[in-house]
């Protein structure tokens, strides 16, 4: 089959320069692995950019059959170039197209990011999720919170952003940092002190629970995962433990709830659900991410492989589910 990856790395492909910029560098290693991935399970790739251009090289690279059937797939990378909603404006413009791809479509992918909206809908749900207030200008009351708290932009990944504080009068500072840097609203939620487990989720009807992992904060004296943790750029990064050791009680009610969460904001085909458990074992989950780092030493990837996943395996696992999910068969 032929599968197009797009992704966001050379962000010049746009109209104009306006609007929010995306702050993500797009990790090249990566996504050449998940193409070499794909080229190992059997299939012809394509690299390109999500751009204004992506419609007329996808046309080129896989145009319909006479009976108007996609000759081909979408591996969804693309975290968008600049603007609202950014991780939407890929998969808009293959909503539009008629072309079939990965992941989550323009509704999940902008439900998800949105940190504020997403505990509305989990608490909606009955999911618990720490409390929070959202600030603009620092000086509204942090009312009934219970310091420290964890302040970080609305809308953002990987970290980027989040500060731990401590006391009521360090918090304007805070919240201005988040208004001034990102342009945007400032997230204050109770910090949540205890273990921190990710459950990453596969599939779409009856959903696969990988085994959970844990993130091993060691002696570290801020127990938080930060932007260089995640960008593997931090001097002593958590330790990842997988299986994660849970009784089996905690496991059920942590698969339970990270399904609910995936259910709650719309999610398709993969999702990574950050969660804390606090002293007296309640989990509260914290945000769910919609397209999971798949860098070798990332979460993710560590529960496939525990789960006996090769990474080329994982790869084409998830294009498999894409497209039963489109078209109700796996790809032959």
């Amino acid at each position: 089959m032929r599968v197009a990856v797009v992704w966001n790395h050379d962000h010049t492909g746009v109209i104009n320069r306006f609007g929010q910029p995306g702050p993500e560098d797009e990790d090249r290693e990566m996504v050449e692995s998940l193409v070499a991935a794909l080229q190992e399970g059997g299939h012809e790739t394509l690299l390109c950019e999500g751009d204004k251009g992506l419609l007329g090289t996808l046309e080129q690279f896989m145009p319909p059959d006479p009976q108007a059937r996609p000759s081909g797939i979408v591996f969804n990378w693309a975290g968008g170039i600049q603007g609202e909603c950014r991780y939407t404006h890929v998969p808009a413009m293959l909503e539009m197209a008629g072309v079939p791809y990965t992941g989550s479509g323009p509704l999940g992918l902008g439900v998800a990011p949105d940190k504020v909206v997403t505990k509305m809908l989990i608490r909606d749900r009955g999911v618990p999720t720490p409390n929070f207030r959202v600030m603009r200008r620092g000086t509204e009351s942090a009312g009934d919170l219970r310091f420290p708290v964890v302040v970080k932009p609305r809308f953002g990944s990987t970290s980027f952003g989040l500060q731990l504080v401590h006391e009521p009068a360090h918090l304007r500072q805070a919240v201005e940092v988040i208004v001034t840097q990102y342009a945007q609203d400032a997230l204050v939620e109770e910090y949540i002190e205890g273990r921190e487990i990710t459950v990453a989720l596969l599939g779409n009807g009856e959903l696969e629970v990988l085994p959970l992992v844990e993130q091993d904060f060691g002696d570290r004296e801020t127990r938080l995962m930060a932007c260089e943790d995640k960008m593997h750029m931090a001097v002593a990064a958590p330790q990842k433990i997988c299986p994660a050791q849970t009784g089996g009680k905690l496991a059920t009610m942590l698969r339970d709830i990270s399904v609910a969460t995936f259910r709650a904001c719309q999610c398709r085909d993969y999702a990574r659900v950050d969660l804390r458990i606090d002293g007296s074992g309640q989990p509260f989950v914290l945000e769910i991410n919609t397209m999971p780092s798949l860098g070798m030493r990332d979460s993710y990837v560590l529960a496939a492989m525990t789960a006996g996943h090769s990474f080329p395996s994982l790869v084409n696992r998830i294009l498999n589910v894409a497209h039963t999910r489109y078209f109700g068969i796996g790809i032959p």
